[in-house]
């Protein structure tokens, strides 16, 4: 898929990787970028730079994905690509409120289904279109440190999955977003173990996103490692886990 002449819809595009998606898109000669987040102000600051639109959006609410569908589709033209990139880090153990579980969960997974719930239909009706998901590393790997991520970021992954396996014979495509570290609001206090192989700038996963998009990849992998740890998992899952045992030891001892 190539994003020029494209109708681009991005979640979470005010900063980050959205923004630098955005950003990207546009160069890339897109026929407009639709940028949403929370931060309206900060949407609206980017969709000026880039000659796009923007609209405040919570993501954790599935009214808010509705309207944003609505009025792209109906104010500027069918949705080529929808980026479902929002997402938050809270919560750390097994005994967080629910209220806690219930956050991330609407933000990190449940704002994927209800965008693929209201476009997929359409986008089948039309002939295609594309969905690009962010999760993480942490969805195809685990999060040292942070369980609640751990568990949206696998079921993000698990979603993306299925609608390309149960969708994808009728034009619907899709890729998956799984960086480690980027340079984001969300790693300002510090990357954790996710910066095991480096941080890389938001510009260097919007890289990432514009080849994997041309060249149709499910997986989209701006730290190529992961490719390498996800084989050494499947082979031998209980190495993996001792080997991720000892990386959690030495994390906890390295942050003392």
């Amino acid at each position: 898929m190539e994003v020029a002449n494209r109708i681009v819809v991005v979640t979470g595009g005010a900063s980050g990787i959205g923004r630098a998606m955005c950003e990207r898109f546009a160069a890339e000669g897109a026929r407009h970028v639709v940028v949403a987040d929370l931060n309206g102000d900060g949407a609206a600051k980017v969709a000026a730079a880039i000659g796009g639109t923007s609209r405040r959006v919570d993501v954790g609410v599935e009214k808010d994905i509705v309207e944003l569908i609505d009025a792209t589709e109906s104010g500027i033209g069918p949705i080529d690509l929808f980026c479902s990139n929002a997402g938050i880090s809270i919560g750390r153990e097994l005994d967080e409120p629910d209220e806690v579980w219930d956050a991330i969960w609407r933000v990190n997974t449940m704002a994927h289904v209800w965008a693929a719930r209201h476009l997929v239909p359409r986008m089948v009706g039309r002939g295609g279109g594309y969905l690009l998901n962010t999760a993480s590393a942490a969805g195809l790997l685990s999060q040292i440190g942070s369980v609640t991520y751990a568990v949206t970021k696998h079921a993000a992954v698990a979603l993306a999955e299925w609608i390309a396996i149960t969708h994808g014979r009728q034009g619907i495509k899709v890729s998956v977003l799984c960086p480690q570290a980027v340079r984001t609001a969300m790693t300002a206090d510090g990357p954790g173990v996710a910066a095991v192989d480096g941080m890389i700038e938001p510009e260097q996963a919007a890289d990432a996103v514009v080849e994997a998009l041309r060249e149709e990849w499910f997986l989209v992998l701006p730290h190529p490692e992961v490719a390498e740890y996800i084989r050494r998992k499947t082979s031998d899952y209980d190495r993996w886990l001792h080997g991720m045992r000892r990386l959690q030891q030495r994390f906890r001892e390295e942050s003392q």
